[in-house]
């Protein structure tokens, strides 16, 4: 199932490819620089309620604003 979604709607565990970031240059640059590229495996780790998504990229962990969590787009692996 090739189901394209905002990384904000996954749940903890699951996994995607990142497709496409939403945004300007500097907002591209910034998750460039994080290793959140185009083509790049992301798995979410936790969510909460309050607070940021977490996130592993590259054997990274990263704390990503809900916000800009769901100006990423992901295909679910």
């Amino acid at each position: 199932m090739n189901m394209i979604v905002p990384l904000s709607s996954l749940a903890p565990g699951e996994r995607g490819v990142v497709v496409n970031l939403h945004g300007g240059p500097s907002f591209r640059s910034r998750l460039y620089a994080m290793g959140l590229a185009p083509s790049a495996i992301i798995q979410v780790i936790g969510r909460y309620s309050r607070g940021p998504i977490i996130v592993e990229v590259g054997g990274t962990r990263l704390a990503i604003g809900k916000g800009m969590a769901a100006r990423i787009s992901v295909r679910k692996l």
